[in-house]
C-alpha cells in the first residue's frame, strides 16, 4: 500500500466511509428508485423532450419502464456500484480511478440538491448532506495530497460543519424539524412528544457548538470525538427505530440502508480524531506496529 503508515487508519475511516455511503445509495436505486423524479417531472424538461424530437411518452415512459428517462433511473445504480468499489480499489497513483470518484461526489451532490428541491429548497436540507458530498473529495485528497494536508483537513473540516450545522438548524427549530426527528425520538427513548422536543433541542444546541468547537484548537479533538459518537448514534436510529420482528426481513431491506449510507456523519470526524491524534499516542502506536513486526 501507498499509504503512510501513521495516516493509515485516517485513510482506512474514509475508505469505510465513502464505501457504505455508495453502497447505501446502490440499494436505494436498485431496490427502490433514485429520488431524480422533483427534478425531472418540470415543464423545463417537457421542452428538452420536445427539442430532441421524442413526445411525452417516449421521453418520460408510461410506467412500463419503456421511457428514456425511466430506462435511465433503472441502470445508474451501476454507476453507484462502481463508485462503492473504486473507494476500495483506488491507491494514490490510481489517478483514472480518482477521477471516477470526483464524479462520484458529483452524483451524490446531485442527489443531495434532489432532496434540497422536494424539501421547498430549505437549505438546512442541502448542507446537512455535506459529509456524503464531499468525502469521496476528502478520500482522494487524502490519498492525493495526504491525510494532514492543509487542503484535506480543512475539507473534511468544512464537511463535518455542513453536516452537523443541518441537522442542527433542523433540531433546535429555525427550520420546521422533520416529523421523523420526533418519531425516532420517541419510539427509541420512549418519551412524550414535549420531552423529545426538549431532547432535540438541546442535541440541536449541541450540534451549532461542535461547528464552532471544531475549529478551535484546543477543543477540536473533543468536538471530533462528540461529532463521531453523535454521527453514529443519529445513522443507527433510523434502523432502531422502523426495524420489527413481524416485518420481512425484519425491515432491514426498508431501513438499513438509511443507517448505511448516513456513514460519513461519523466516519469524517473520527477521521480528523484520529488524525489530530497528540505525538505521544502516535509514537506508542508505531511502537506497539513495530513489536509486532519483530514478533513476526
Amino acid at each position: 500500500m501507498n499509504e503512510s503508515n501513521p495516516h493509515r487508519l485516517p485513510i482506512a475511516c474514509l475508505r469505510l466511509g465513502a464505501f457504505l455511503c455508495f453502497a447505501g445509495w446502490t440499494w436505494v436505486h436498485y431496490y427502490w428508485e433514485g429520488p431524480y423524479g422533483v427534478l425531472l417531472w418540470q415543464d423545463a424538461t417537457y421542452d428538452l423532450a420536445t427539442r430532441l424530437g421524442l413526445s411525452w411518452d417516449e421521453f418520460v415512459g408510461t410506467g412500463a419502464d419503456d421511457g428514456f428517462v425511466q430506462k435511465w433511473i433503472a441502470r445508474i445504480w451501476w454507476l453507484y456500484l462502481a463508485c462503492t468499489l473504486l473507494t476500495i480499489t483506488v491507491r494514490k497513483t490510481s489517478w483514472v480511478q480518482m477521477s471516477g470518484l470526483v464524479l462520484g461526489s458529483g452524483l451524490l451532490t446531485l442527489l443531495s440538491y434532489a432532496s434540497y428541491v422536494a424539501a421547498q429548497r430549505q437549505l438546512p436540507m442541502f448542507i446537512e448532506h455535506g459529509g456524503q458530498m464531499l468525502i469521496p473529495l476528502i478520500l482522494v485528497m487524502a490519498l492525493a495530497l495526504g491525510a494532514g494536508h492543509r487542503v484535506t483537513v480543512t475539507t473534511a473540516v468544512i464537511a463535518l460543519i455542513m453536516t452537523f450545522a443541518g441537522h442542527g438548524c433542523y433540531a433546535i427549530g429555525f427550520w420546521p424539524t422533520p416529523g421523523n426527528f420526533y418519531a425516532m425520538t420517541t419510539l427509541i427513548l420512549g418519551v412524550e412528544y414535549s420531552t423529545a422536543q426538549v431532547l432535540l433541542r438541546t442535541a440541536g444546541v449541541l450540534d451549532l457548538a461542535v461547528c464552532v468547537g471544531i475549529c478551535i484548537p484546543y477543543l477540536r479533538r473533543a468536538s471530533a470525538l462528540y461529532a463521531t459518537a453523535w454521527g453514529f448514534l443519529t445513522a443507527i436510529a433510523r434502523p432502531v427505530a422502523g426495524m420489527s420482528w413481524g416485518l420481512n426481513y425484519w425491515g432491514a431491506d426498508q431501513f438499513l440502508h438509511e443507517s448505511v449510507l448516513r456513514a460519513p456523519h461519523f466516519a469524517i470526524p473520527l477521521f480528523l480524531f484520529l488524525l489530530w491524534r497528540k505525538p505521544g499516542e502516535k509514537k506508542v502506536s508505531q511502537g506497539r506496529q513495530g513489536a509486532s513486526a519483530e514478533l513476526h
